[in-house]
């Protein structure tokens, strides 16, 4: 059988229990139940040796997973990812437009991370997992846990509100320089700020405004509801539009072109901006 992953451990302050210690160190059994399987069928070497769900990891060893005959079989999703910034507990990636980050479909940028990303050596890593969402038509940037720990600390991060994102949009009609929309989504509170960074006439859209958003909320569709709401719909929007005012075939004219953030673990200040499409600058050119 060929050699599936591979793990070095680290030095450990006292012995543990493969069992336990091999939880979520490799992208294939993550799970403690899937682990115990993988060792009863023999799948895990400890310094080349088939491992017992008794043997204790004390430091230095070499684990290794061999392939077993679902995994042989199985399709993997070959989808070659822009990564921006990665280290041993996060990473933030470009997401495509016309791609859907997560669910149960096999084209998703979940099922592309494993192939693009490298795997953490922390003790509690994990299969990689976006911890935020960007809807289906949406470019930008996506932040992904590559932890147990850094999944949760960077959900904290963001039911905190101390992760800033910044997105660009093309939006339809006249707008005001600057603005606060503050309109329920869902009977929940929602509340977005806009500025306009530059507008021109259009002949069949009257007005169109490059603008950044700064969403203080997180609601499904948020700033597409939220524009719509105040009368100028973003460009490309199948979903929530103005009739007449439906641009096809483009796409989505709505970008997550910034996040900023203190790294929960290194404490370093992280500011990633990914450019815009060049759809945008097809209308507002650099």
């Amino acid at each position: 059988m060929k050699i599936s992953e591979t793990h070095k451990v680290p030095l450990l302050e006292k012995p543990i229990r493969l069992q336990e210690y091999g939880v979520g160190i490799f992208n294939t059994v993550s799970t403690k139940s899937s682990l115990k399987k993988a060792i009863k069928k023999g799948l895990l070497l400890v310094n080349r040796t088939v491992a017992s769900t008794a043997l204790f990891i004390k430091g230095n060893e070499t684990i290794e997973l061999l392939e077993s005959e679902k995994e042989i079989n199985a399709k993997k999703f070959i989808f070659p990812l822009e990564i921006l910034f990665e280290d041993d507990y996060l990473a933030i990636i470009h997401k495509p437009s016309g791609i859907l980050v997560s669910g149960n479909s096999f084209a998703t940028i979940d099922n592309a991370l494993t192939q693009n990303l490298q795997k953490s050596l922390q003790i509690d890593s994990v299969r990689p997992r976006p911890v935020h969402r960007l809807d289906y038509p949406t470019s930008g940037l996506l932040l992904i846990g590559k932890t147990k720990s850094s999944i949760i600390a960077l959900n904290k991060l963001f039911e905190n509100k101390t992760i800033q994102k910044t997105y660009h949009a093309i939006s339809i009609g006249k707008m005001k320089k600057a603005g606060e929309i503050n309109i329920s989504i869902d009977s929940k509170n929602a509340f977005t700020s806009y500025e306009l960074t530059n507008t021109v006439t259009s002949e069949r859209f009257g007005y169109l405004n490059l603008v950044s958003l700064k969403p203080k909320t997180g609601r499904k569709h948020q700033l597409r509801k939220h524009l719509l709401a105040i009368g100028n719909p973003i460009l490309g929007d199948k979903e929530y539009y103005i009739n007449d005012l439906i641009l096809k075939g483009k796409g989505l004219y709505l970008h997550a072109s910034s996040l900023e953030f203190i790294h929960p673990f290194t404490k370093e200040r992280i500011f990633i901006t990914k450019e815009l499409p060049s759809k945008f600058n097809k209308i507002f050119p650099l």
